[in-house]
Formats: C-alpha cells, sequence, structure tokens
C-alpha cells in the first residue's frame, strides 16, 4: 500500500470513529445498526441485481469479469470487481449483510426488514431516458416502494413498519444516464432544452420524488451529486475529440446540475417538517481521482480495468466477449468499466458519503 492509499485509509478511520462514537453516545455498540434499514433508488451506480430480472434491460452486470472481487468471487448485478459505494455505506452503518435486489426471491420475509434496494441501470431522473434501455422508471421504483411498505407491514406489524420507514436512510443515486445516454445524443431534447433548463427539468423531477417519499413517511435522505460526466473513460471516449483529458464542457455540465441541486435540496428542507436531506458529494472525490489517481495510490485513471466493448452502448460496459481480459490488480484502476468505479475507488467515494450521512443521523 503506498502512503497516499494509506492516508486515505486513516481517514476513513476517522469517520467510522465517528459513527462508533456517536453510537456509543445513544447506549449503543459498534456493532449496533445507525438505522434500522437502508432503502435505494437509481440507477447502475446502486443496482445490486435488478435488471438481473428484467429480460428486455439493456444494461445489466450478471457477468464476468463484473464480481470478480465481490463475494464467492461471482457476478451479482453490480457494476463494479467489488462492492459498490451504498455496500461500503450499509457496512458502515452497522449491517453484516446488503438489501436485495427488490425483484429477487430474497427480497421477502425477514429480508424485508433491512430495507430494499429498487436500482436498476440505465434508470434516470427521467422516466424516457429509462425507457429507452428497458430500466426500472424511477416512477415504477416508487410504485414498487409502495408495495414494499405493504409487504414490510406484513412482516413488521403496521407500527412496526412506520417506525422502520421512518428512521430508515434513503438513498436516491441516478442522473449519468439523463446526459450520456439521452441528452448528448438525442438532437429534439438538445434542441428543446439548453443544460441549463435541462437541469431545471432534472432537479424538479428530484424535488417531487421526494415530495413523493416525504408523504409515505421518509425522514433521511441522501442524494448523490452528479459525478465529473467529463472524466468517464466512456465520456472521454465519445466526447473527448481524441484528447485524453477530461472533457471540461461535460464537467460543467456536471456543476451547473450540482448548484441546482444543491438549492433544491435547501428548499425541500424548508418546506417540510422533520425531514434531512444531504447531498452526497461523489463529483468531488471522483474528479480528484481521475485528474490525481496516484495522490491516492491508484496507478491507472483512463484506461478501464476490463475491456469494454467498441460500439453502441458496449462502450460503456465490460465486453462479455472479452471477459477474461481483466486487469490483474483491479484496485490500482480507478475504473473497472467505461462508466462505473473499481471497488478501491469506491472505498474512497463512499467516504464522502459516510461523512455526510453522519448529519443525517444527529
Amino acid at each position: 500500500m503506498s502512503s497516499s492509499r494509506g492516508s486515505s485509509a486513516m481517514q476513513r478511520r476517522f469517520v467510522l470513529l465517528a459513527l462508533s462514537l456517536l453510537l456509543i453516545s445513544w447506549g449503543g455498540s459498534v456493532q449496533a445498526q445507525v438505522v434500522p434499514a437502508v432503502i435505494s433508488f437509481g440507477d447502475s451506480t446502486i443496482d445490486v441485481g435488478n435488471n438481473n430480472y428484467l429480460p428486455g434491460a439493456v444494461f445489466k452486470a450478471n457477468y464476468a469479469p463484473y464480481g470478480k472481487n465481490f463475494r464467492r468471487h461471482k457476478a451479482t448485478g453490480r457494476f463494479s470487481d467489488g462492492k459498490i459505494v451504498t455496500d461500503v455505506t450499509s457496512e458502515s452503518l452497522g449491517f453484516e449483510g446488503y438489501a436485495p435486489p427488490y425483484l429477487s426471491p430474497q427480497a421477502s420475509g425477514k429480508n424485508l426488514l433491512a430495507g430494499a434496494n429498487f436500482g436498476s441501470a440505465a434508470s434516470s431522473y427521467d422516466d424516457d431516458t429509462a425507457a429507452m434501455y428497458d430500466a426500472i422508471t424511477l416512477s415504477q421504483q416508487l410504485k414498487y416502494y409502495k408495495e414494499y411498505q405493504a409487504k414490510l407491514a406484513a412482516v413488521a406489524g403496521r407500527r412496526g413498519a412506520r417506525s422502520i420507514l421512518a428512521d430508515a436512510l434513503y438513498v436516491v443515486s441516478t442522473g449519468t444516464g439523463d446526459f450520456l445516454q439521452n441528452y448528448y445524443h438525442n438532437a429534439s431534447l438538445s434542441a428543446r432544452y439548453d443544460v441549463n433548463r435541462y437541469c431545471d427539468h432534472l432537479v424538479r423531477i428530484f424535488s417531487g420524488f421526494t415530495d413523493e417519499l416525504y408523504k409515505l413517511g421518509a425522514r433521511r435522505i441522501g442524494v448523490t451529486s452528479m459525478p465529473p460526466l467529463g472524466c468517464l473513460p466512456a465520456a472521454i471516449r465519445l466526447y473527448g475529440k481524441g484528447r485524453s483529458g477530461c472533457v471540461r464542457r461535460l464537467n460543467g455540465d456536471a456543476e451547473t446540475f450540482n448548484r441546482k441541486l444543491n438549492a433544491t435540496v435547501e428548499a425541500l428542507v424548508k418546506r417540510h417538517d422533520g425531514l434531512k436531506v444531504a447531498v452526497f458529494d461523489i463529483y468531488t472525490p471522483l474528479r480528484e481521482l481521475s485528474e490525481k489517481p496516484a495522490a491516492q495510490g491508484f496507478s491507472e485513471a483512463r484506461k478501464t480495468c476490463c475491456r469494454t466493448g467498441k460500439a453502441g452502448t458496449r462502450v460503456y460496459l465490460c465486453d462479455p466477449a472479452t471477459a477474461v481480459g481483466m486487469c490483474r490488480n483491479a484496485s490500482s484502476y480507478v475504473y473497472f468499466d467505461g462508466v462505473h468505479p473499481s471497488e478501491a475507488a469506491n472505498l474512497v467515494i463512499a467516504e464522502s458519503m459516510v461523512s455526510a450521512g453522519i448529519d443525517l443521523l444527529t
């Protein structure tokens, strides 16, 4: 381990220590769960296998080399070589396991007590984006959540279910697809909206989604910022015009969205009594990793660990035709495929989520 990677690990330990002290102040133990459940909505950044159960879904991670460094070294539907950020966050919050994909047979009985994961690769804020790739739209994810509430009540009782839902941590992580898989190559859409107005459109959807979650009992919500779109390897390949550096224009679009997201979150908190919303900043840590990987102990931020496809949607994902074409050490790569970080990078990104999440728990 390099000194930089060691320093980063030390910072993460300080964050976990803060969580432990918070638990102790509540009279608990460091093994206890800080929240009763984690409930996730969004896209491939948090999909743990829902798309495996969608026959027509364009984006899936149910084949090698995905999952190479995860439990049993098998693909689960996670878009990484190992853990994704919500896995790390759940562990930091005291969970011994992870909420199963909602569409799987495992999402039943007592397994529902720890939460639910509705994430679907290629889902986005705008349902039109998700529909293009046969993903679970955000609107449908909300319908599944209502269904989950009824199932949870059957297991925990109505009073117990209300308590779990009120104290749970809700995570919303989506939006990348609205740009990379829709806006940037949809001439009619980009003609109808300039970037500023398109960002307004997306944050309005998030605001309405949060309003609905609040009505349904959610009180602690964490939403991820837009990542540095211009630093994703697939984006550099598609829009970099032959250059190897981050695409400034795309990063500027992400920054515009993030400013509007922050303002929207402030308005939501003022509008709803008892609501806590935190923005999980993934833009800053991922951009720093992309532009200065060596500072965090990584050696590669432009190439991907797995071999991606050459055309269409395959530029984003590992090419199943070259399943053995994987780097020797995924932990030295920032990106596992064209848009998704490696487990090692996810550990760094999760630090930001856990730090922001502390504000939701106090």
